[in-house]
């Protein structure tokens, strides 16, 4: 299956509040511009994720007609610290923190993340329509999957580099452009008949899948916030697995495309040589080096857990009400 998409044409995206609305704005201008003063921040409204999303979208492919130098202006990096400090505080708020990484990590491999979340309901119960929908909100993520992970990589040192390094070449499809996940995914939207192109729904999509994917770049690009993205790499990689090989099933129970069956096939069998790459070669190498990350680990995986079950408890809501669990009016 052949996929093209133009990244370099993706429009800004429509504002859902004040404050992404004035990020929008910005962006349109010419960099320099004053940026207005923040006031109360809602960390979790669709108008501050999506406004920090657009921030974060600076560092990746940004978007048509926006300058390039936007990325580094200092007043919208003043304006993005702000969000980010709301969100941060908020997620720390809501998990209960501490330095006992052991058990965090035991956790995730007695009882998978998603072992009654989005993926067993799919294989279970899960009708096409439900399956269409759970792809456009993952495109947000895996449309730059791996991605954030790839700023951590000069921040580590020794065996954990070489061990984060062989995970991240998996990843981008072991030295195949074809191979790479986020082709991958795009190749799987297609086959369900949706359209492939990066973040083309991304004004379909709520705040709950932003904040997941924001909380990654957030992580990605804070050097003192390292250890809580090897945290969330960790959950990711342990959880995938499992996760990956319910919705095989789910799909070959709907008779889906074989391109979307192959995307998670490919996740089924590379996640579960990873999870031990990351535990044992990354954290503890990790870990006896730098002990002092411990709890930004776990701030990590516990953030990464309290977001995807946000995520399930957003679409399972809609879905028990027979709504759709996208944004009125998206186009898919």
């Amino acid at each position: 299956m052949t996929v093209t998409t133009d990244i370099r044409s993706r429009p800004l995206p429509r504002p859902r509040g004040a404050l992404s609305e004035a990020v929008v704005g910005l962006l349109r201008g010419i960099p320099g511009k004053p940026v207005p003063k923040t006031r109360s921040l809602d960390p979790y409204s669709e108008d501050l994720q999506l406004a920090l999303h657009t921030c974060y979208e600076l560092h990746y492919h940004g978007f048509a007609a926006v300058d390039p130098e936007w990325e580094w202006d200092p007043g919208l990096l003043t304006l993005r610290a702000a969000m980010e400090t709301a969100f941060l505080d908020a997620m720390r708020a809501e998990v209960s923190g501490g330095d006992d990484l052991e058990s965090e990590l035991d956790e995730l491999l007695v009882t998978p993340i998603e072992s009654t979340g989005p993926s067993r309901f799919l294989r279970d119960e899960g009708q096409w329509w439900h399956m269409r929908e759970y792809f456009v909100h993952r495109s947000i993520y895996h449309h730059k999957e791996a991605d954030p992970y790839a700023w951590v990589i000069p921040r580590l040192r020794g065996q954990a580099k070489a061990a984060f390094v062989a995970v991240e070449f998996d990843e981008f499809g072991g030295g195949r452009g074809d191979r790479i996940h986020a082709r991958l995914f795009a190749e799987l939207m297609a086959g369900a008949g949706l359209d492939a192109e990066y973040l083309h729904y991304l004004d379909a999509v709520p705040e709950p899948m932003l904040s997941l994917v924001n909380m990654m770049s957030l992580f990605g690009l804070h050097r003192s916030l390292r250890g809580a993205l090897v945290g969330h790499f960790a959950t990711v990689e342990i959880s995938s697995s499992p996760a990956s090989a319910r919705l095989v099933d789910a799909l070959r129970r709907l008779d889906a495309d074989p391109a979307c069956v192959r995307f998670y096939q490919e996740h089924v069998e590379a996640d579960a040589v990873h999870e031990q790459l990351m535990r044992t070669d990354v954290i503890g190498d990790l870990i006896a080096h730098e002990p002092a990350l411990t709890e930004s680990m776990v701030l990590g995986i516990q953030a990464t857990n309290l977001l995807e079950d946000r995520f399930a408890d957003h679409i399972f809501d809609a879905w028990r009400a027979r709504n759709s669990s996208l944004l009125p009016d998206a186009d898919v």
